[in-house]
């Protein structure tokens, strides 16, 4: 069936995206307990110079176990170094390597990796190459449409398809936007139109209506979903729904459950404070969900409880206020 396949109603594969700060290992494996959701991606791992690939490798893959395919991501410039620890994630039992071509940081892109790679084709070729020839899993590569600019949109994507990786995934925007203007999905359409190899979709779905309006206008093959999952961690649920032709009712007590293993995942040792500002991340998301939930997001996000326990006691009915849920 291929990396990509479509499930028995015609749903494309859907792949829950890496997010910087609030998609971290905690909301994954939470994410994991609602489901929906065919892949996920771990948050990208720093391959630098001076790199002690073995023991990199095993702290990466060992912080986290979810019941769900997890592919590995990697960011760095040297080559040697790359390939080696596509090596060890590959014996480690990694299912894909994942090239990091569009981290927009300025810390990441100083040092040549992330998004900068998107200055020189050539190189950006060198190091996918590098990945593909050293380990027997697919290696993939995430990319942004450019990095002040998309002078150079055409050579990357034909550059990562030379190299011999299995799919590339498009972020339309260059580094130089960060995260503002929206989505360019006219250029996941010039991709596909453009590549031999499949192209998933990502950037600016919130909702099934995107979900289904980016597949239509751009004929991508799969759809990687990042914020959109934090407002809503039912939407991939919903979106297979739409393709069987049903509506998904999701349960409170998912949502309870949801936020019981998100805070479960924190490592002895969190501060108290830390614990209920990481929920209200999450919360500020999640009450972007409609017009009631808004007007309750501020007094959440300044809400003063002092232990976890006591802010979801707090948070969790006005939640339910906000939520059709069954």
């Amino acid at each position: 069936m291929g990396l990509l396949p479509k499930n028995s109603d015609g749903c494309p594969y859907l792949i829950l995206a890496p997010m910087e700060g609030v998609g971290d290992s905690w909301f994954r494996v939470a994410m994991a307990t609602i489901g929906g959701f065919d892949e996920g991606v771990r948050d990208f791992l720093r391959v630098p110079s001076n790199a002690h690939v073995p023991s990199l490798a095993v702290r990466y893959l060992a912080s986290e176990i979810a019941p769900i395919p997890l592919a590995a991501q990697i960011m760095g410039s040297d080559l040697d170094l790359m390939a080696e620890m596509a090596k060890a994630m590959e014996a480690r039992g990694a299912p894909r390597i994942d090239l990091n071509c569009g981290c927009p940081s300025n810390t990441v892109t100083g040092r040549g990796a992330g998004s900068s790679l998107l200055k020189d084709p050539d190189f950006l070729h060198d190091v996918a190459s590098a990945l593909v020839k050293a380990v027997k899993i697919p290696v993939t590569a995430k990319l942004r449409s450019g990095f002040d600019d998309t002078s150079l949109f055409k050579e990357n994507m034909l550059a990562a398809e030379a190299s011999g990786i299995a799919y590339v995934t498009l972020h339309p925007r260059t580094k130089a936007e960060g995260y503002g203007p929206p989505a360019n999905w006219g250029l996941i359409q010039e991709a596909k139109k453009l590549l031999k190899i499949p192209v998933v979709g990502n950037g600016d779905i919130l909702n099934v209506d995107d979900a289904l309006r980016m597949l239509d206008e751009t004929g991508c093959d799969a759809l990687m979903i990042g914020r959109g999952s934090v407002i809503n961690p039912f939407i991939f649920h919903e979106i297979k729904a739409r393709f069987a032709g049903s509506d998904y009712r999701p349960q409170w007590e998912q949502m309870v459950r949801f936020f019981d293993v998100y805070v479960r995942q924190m490592e002895e040792g969190v501060p108290e404070r830390t614990k209920v500002n990481k929920v209200k991340q999450l919360m500020g998301f999640l009450f972007k969900k409609n017009e009631k939930l808004l007007s309750m997001r501020q007094s959440i996000l300044t809400a003063d409880q002092k232990e976890v326990g006591q802010f979801l006691e707090y948070a969790l009915p006005r939640l339910a206020e906000g939520l059709d849920l069954a």
